[in-house]
């Protein structure tokens, strides 16, 4: 039990290695290029910009995608919030040290309103955060509600980006209900845990449901070739594998 407790503590403590101005030098310009080509990626759109982070399976990264991605736009001086709405596996809060609880969940039941579940993120004075509250017994129902989506709709007008990490496609429905009221999605890929299939299943599904895919984060890649994150766009989406 003792040994499982430090391998728990020395976890959580590389996670906070990985986020913020933790970053190294190449990832912190790897989150800089994405955030570039996100911004070339919605030109046009006035207003909020609402980004939904994704994967295919769990373990690929998303979550700290979604807090380097909120970090990064943030860091332009735009005011940003990261909504934590991976209402089943809770990991952005507890990640960022902040409250659990009351949050968005809380908020979409009327147990609470916006000024209580705002929080600072410890991180940049522009940026807030939204935990995911208590675990919910219908996630996809209140994430598919109208109160969702007239929630962000009001978070919108006070934010310039809004980051929303989302469950994996492959796992539950949520991300492809939410991506309904988003302006699109960036997909995180881990090297070595998704496979061909998998990710060729989320492409598939998110364009079913007409989601606007910005790109694929690829996450664990081989540093010794250079390649720590890549943004998937440049390359295109991945082919379809054969039958």
């Amino acid at each position: 039990m003792a040994k499982r407790k430090m391998e728990d503590s020395v976890s959580q403590a590389d996670s906070r290695n990985m986020i913020g101005d933790k970053l190294n030098f190449a990832a912190a310009e790897a989150y800089k290029l994405l955030r570039t080509n996100l911004n070339f990626s919605l030109p046009d759109q006035a207003g909020c910009k609402i980004i939904g982070v994704t994967s295919a399976l769990r373990g690929e990264g998303k979550s700290t995608t979604s807090i380097n991605v909120a970090y990064t736009m943030a860091q332009t001086g735009q005011k940003v919030l990261l909504l934590e709405a991976d209402l089943r596996l809770t990991n952005i809060a507890r990640r960022l040290g902040l409250k659990t609880k009351p949050g968005l969940s809380n908020l979409l039941v009327g147990q609470c309103q916006g000024r209580d579940v705002l929080q600072d993120s410890g991180l940049l004075d522009n940026l807030r955060v939204i935990s995911a509250g208590d675990v919910p017994p219908n996630p996809a129902e209140l994430l598919g509600s109208e109160q969702m989506a007239s929630t962000l709709k009001v978070l919108a007008e006070s934010f310039d980006i809004i980051v929303v990490d989302l469950p994996p496609v492959d796992v539950v429905s949520d991300a492809l209900i939410v991506s309904k009221i988003i302006s699109g999605m960036v997909v995180v890929v881990r090297q070595n845990i998704c496979d061909r299939a998998a990710l060729d299943n989320v492409v598939r599904q998110l364009k079913f449901a007409e989601t606007k895919i910005l790109g694929f984060v690829m996450t664990g890649a081989d540093i010794q070739r250079k390649s720590y994150k890549r943004y998937g766009k440049i390359y295109g989406e991945p082919k379809q594998s054969r039958e």
